[in-house]
């Protein structure tokens, strides 16, 4: 039997929440403790229950671990000026990036061209006639593709018609050489019976 998906929201029934938080719990510190163990990993967590009570697990001493956590916790925080500062700019830089090319699209489907010096019309005008040489080209070559398939098609239809219409033919064959070797059977029967010599004179 498959079993439900439970939705994650808060247990009313307090039995219940109890003995969810309970098998759960366990669960945790026992996956903690797995994860410390196959991947060699520094692994700390703390549990506080409804009523105030503390379950814990460390692999290494929960003290050594949240002091290693407040010193990651204090560079991070030393830092972070300066990353955010520089997500910005990345963010400014990509947002720019993407004006110019949404101005670039509209002119090339010629929008906006108000604005547009002679320069950047000559140039939006190559770019197009580019794209055009390439877009021809691709569909000479597809043309091309086709127009082989279908004659390698032809060819193939072609061939197994002519081996169709040689089949009854074939089949006569044999039964006309029959016929030419009986009669030479029946001539050389014929040419058997006949003497090399002086005739004979019978008297009745």
């Amino acid at each position: 039997m498959v079993r439900g998906k439970i939705q994650m929201k808060r247990i009313e029934k307090a039995t219940s929440r109890q003995v969810t938080f309970s098998k759960r719990r366990n669960g945790l510190l026992k996956k903690a403790y797995e994860l410390s163990i196959l991947c060699e990993s520094e692994v700390a967590v703390i549990i506080f229950s409804q009523k105030g009570r503390i379950y814990d697990f460390s692999s290494s001493g929960m003290e050594k671990t949240i002091d290693r956590y407040s010193e990651h916790k204090k560079e991070v925080v030393a830092n972070q000026p300066e990353t955010e500062e520089h997500m910005q700019d990345d963010i400014a830089n990509m947002v720019k990036e993407i004006e110019i090319i949404e101005v670039s699209q509209r002119k090339l489907l010629g929008e906006d061209l108000g604005s547009c010096s002679v320069d950047e019309l000559v140039n939006i005008d190559s770019q197009l006639e580019r794209s055009l040489c390439n877009i021809r080209a691709r569909k000479a070559e597809l043309y091309k593709e086709r127009i082989e398939q279908l004659k390698a098609k032809e060819k193939l239809l072609l061939e197994e018609n002519e081996r169709l219409c040689l089949k009854p033919w074939q089949a006569l064959a044999p039964q006309k050489g029959a016929t030419h070797n009986s009669k030479s059977f029946q001539n050389s029967e014929l040419e058997t019976e006949l003497s090399i010599g002086p005739t004979e004179i019978r008297f009745f």
